[in-house]
């Protein structure tokens, strides 16, 4: 799918030459093990990367001058994946092939160059005013999550389920710990991301595949290096508790379950906890959806989820708080059913389709393809469609049951209003 090169060491290149798309779309990807610390300075310096450099010294010059190069977008950004921290660039380009003077690709990589390379110093430092600036943004999206009320029940069963470990810290760090991010510090974060990260640089489009390694092997100069790597987390941390009410000021109650499951992403049993999924919650033919919404009329919203990274499967559900209990048993009677083979031919093949549509859907987007195998390229295999919709298509009933029986009740919290 992608050919991949070393440009460094642990600086990977990784090309698609594909006629799919009518642009050109880079994606570079810094890595480093997550900590609330570093993800905080992170994440203020992506946002300070976005919005100036050496070149362009304002916000708006430096989105003028994409628009001059026919709305190049551009954008960094900041994310989290097991027990990595990632700081991403994402650009999308016009096609040279589609222009009459055939220059925007280099001026693209030049750009790209002076976004990474060139940062917007003042005396040897990141601009404190900019500084603040960017770390209010980040104060600002943090502080967010409270006033989402399903977002923050969320975050509040991630801390109670998993605490001081990477599924309950943000990649955007604490309120606490951007406010002791200084220009300073966050010089140093880049050095650190500069030259200590492990990189994955993906390109995707029409173009030359040599021509375009030995452009970027020029316009990125990354030099070997030995990433760090993330703590290996030998012991869960387990919840000091096993049910958790909030209360605040609201009228629809959020009642979410987190459960844990030894399957994870990569192992063998890993297409089938998909499928238990997508049987149990994932879909709006699901059990949750199909029985504690429709059939019972007791939620406004039920659904699960997978986290393969963290092995934890997550219910969400919008409920009146007077039904919290009715709630609660009902998803888990579908849970029982599922240990018990309550499995239809629909739920299984629906579940199926699903899941291929959803890879299919995916694979229509350049980004989507770089996502795709940056995930998948870990389990050292050739991705290929028909392999992975061969794996869901062998998967029974009695596959599913037998995942729902290793998965097993963390934690519940329940967030409602003050009369409740």
């Amino acid at each position: 799918m992608f050919l991949t090169t070393k440009l460094a060491e642990g600086v990977h290149l990784h090309i698609r030459q594909t006629t799919q798309f009518k642009t050109v779309n880079f994606s570079i990807k810094w890595r480093a093990p997550l900590n609330q610390e570093t993800a905080a300075q992170r994440a203020v310096l992506s946002n300070v990367l976005q919005h100036s450099n050496g070149k362009f010294k304002k916000s708006a010059e430096f989105r003028s001058y994409l628009d001059d190069l026919f709305g190049t977008v551009l954008y960094f950004d900041a994310s989290k994946r097991g027990s990595e921290h990632t700081v991403l660039l994402n650009v999308e380009t016009v096609n040279d092939q589609y222009l009459a003077h055939n220059k925007v690709f280099n001026e693209v990589l030049d750009l790209i160059h002076t976004a990474i390379f060139n940062p917007n110093f003042e005396n040897g430092q990141f601009v404190p005013s900019i500084v603040e600036r960017e770390k209010e943004m980040i104060l600002h999206r943090i502080q967010s999550i409270f006033d989402d009320k399903t977002r923050y029940a969320q975050y509040r069963l991630n801390q109670i389920i998993r605490p001081n470990h990477p599924a309950s810290i943000s990649a955007s760090g604490t309120l606490e710990t951007v406010e002791q991010v200084t220009p300073e510090s966050l010089t140093k974060a880049y050095e650190s991301m500069i030259n200590e990260d492990r990189i994955d640089i993906y390109v995707v489009g029409d173009i030359d595949v040599e021509a375009v390694q030995k452009k970027l092997t020029e316009s990125l100069p990354f030099k070997d290096r030995t990433p760090k790597q993330p703590e290996q987390t030998t012991n869960e941390s387990k919840p000091e508790r096993e049910y958790t009410k909030e209360q605040q000021e609201m009228k629809q109650g959020k009642l979410h379950i987190g459960f844990s499951t030894p399957v994870r992403f990569g192992d063998e049993d890993y297409p089938k906890m998909q499928i238990f999924n997508g049987v149990f919650g994932g879909y709006a033919h699901s059990k949750l959806f199909m029985n504690v919404r429709e059939r019972e009329s007791l939620a406004y919203y039920a659904s699960s989820s997978y986290n393969s990274m963290y092995g934890l499967v997550f219910v969400v559900s919008g409920i009146e708080p007077s039904n919290e209990k009715k709630a609660t048993d009902v998803i888990y009677e579908q849970l029982e059913a599922i240990k018990n083979g309550e499995i239809t031919d629909l739920e299984l093949a629906q579940t199926k389709a699903m899941l291929i549509n959803q890879l299919k859907e995916s694979l229509d987007l350049a980004r989507g393809q770089i996502e795709i195998f940056d995930q998948y390229k870990n389990l050292n295999e050739p991705f290929s469609v028909d392999t992975w919709n061969e794996r869901w298509q062998n998967v029974t009933k009695e596959d599913v049951q037998k995942m729902a029986e290793q998965v097993k009740l963390e934690a519940v919290y329940f967030l409602c209003g003050k009369e409740a």
